[in-house]
């Protein structure tokens, strides 16, 4: 847990926000308006950041610079998946809870995320394969494949499998979470079941179902979101809802794209490290839509 002193740090959560308003004010009166340059321990910005952990974490294994690249690159879309879990998380229970502005502010808040996560991979843009295979051979049957992380986004759009918990049965805690984010419904099944409440034609399998099985597409599904899209205009809060669906889904469709590009950029068609045939595995989850009938309608409004 990181820690941060009183005597470092005047604010503590929880305390008094006029008082550390008030420190604030005296220390820059103190300081003349520049910044404090003594500490009698860390610095407070890298006891609250852990940044000392954090740089500790790059530990490469072999002397190839760009395997210092590839652990960051990493390390940075695991910080990022967990963000936007969260805001993805919590743009799925405002719709269950009936809160289309709170929904619409968390999908803006997950757009941004995710912006930032697709851009990360310009961090491996320019390796090189001959760079990549003297490092390669370092991290074994290590895949991104097995990232928690990036499972648990897979399952919030509706990609879901229960055999893709297995490769963390070890991992007891990290399971249960899987199973958490596998037995409740996705971001999309809840606006699908907002939309049923406001009395569009969702089937009522689409309402009620084994959340644990993988999303498939209906043209029930499809029809209720034509409904939503007759009503253009700007204070139709349920097509505001479809487009910033479709920002997220679009994003997640660059993310897979940009996956593919490195790899075939480092790697060719090699086999996976994890196991699998590599490319062709990556080509067919990038063909694969996120919310298909948002994209399905498109082709008779």
């Amino acid at each position: 847990m990181l820690s941060t002193t009183a005597q470092q740090c005047p604010f503590v959560p929880g305390g008094d926000d006029s008082g550390a308003e008030a420190a604030r004010a005296r220390r820059a009166e103190s300081n003349e308006g520049q910044p404090t340059l003594s500490f009698e321990k860390n610095t407070p910005y890298v006891d609250y950041a852990g940044i000392d952990t954090l740089l500790g974490l790059q530990r490469p294994r072999t002397t190839e610079p760009a395997e210092s690249a590839f652990i960051i690159a990493t390390q940075v879309m695991e910080l990022l998946f967990s963000l936007v879990q969260e805001r993805w998380e919590a743009a799925r229970d405002a719709l269950e809870a009936d809160d289309v502005p709170g929904a619409l502010a968390w999908l803006r808040r997950a757009c941004n995320a995710q912006d930032v996560l697709n851009d990360s991979w310009g961090l491996l843009g320019d390796m090189t394969p001959t760079e990549f295979n003297r490092f390669r051979d370092s991290f074994g049957e290590a895949s991104g494949f097995q990232s928690y992380g990036y499972r648990k986004l897979e399952f919030l759009i509706g990609n879901k499998s229960a055999a893709m918990i297995r490769p963390h049965k070890a991992m007891p805690g990290v399971a249960n979470e899987l199973a958490d984010v596998l037995e409740r419904p996705g971001l999309y099944d809840a606006a699908l079941r907002l939309l049923h409440r406001r009395g569009l034609p969702v089937p009522g399998d689409r309402v009620e179902r084994d959340w644990t099985r993988d999303y498939e597409p209906s043209a029930g599904v499809e029809a209720a979101w034509t409904a939503v899209y007759a009503d253009d205009k700007p204070g139709n809060d349920l097509f505001l809802l479809a487009e910033a669906l479709l920002d997220v889904a679009e994003r997640v469709t660059r993310w897979r794209h940009r996956h593919l590009v490195a790899v075939k950029r480092t790697m060719g068609a090699k086999p996976g490290s994890g196991g699998s045939n590599g490319l062709t595995w990556l080509s067919r989850n990038a063909e694969q839509d996120v919310f298909p009938e948002l994209w399905s309608l498109r082709s008779s409004v």
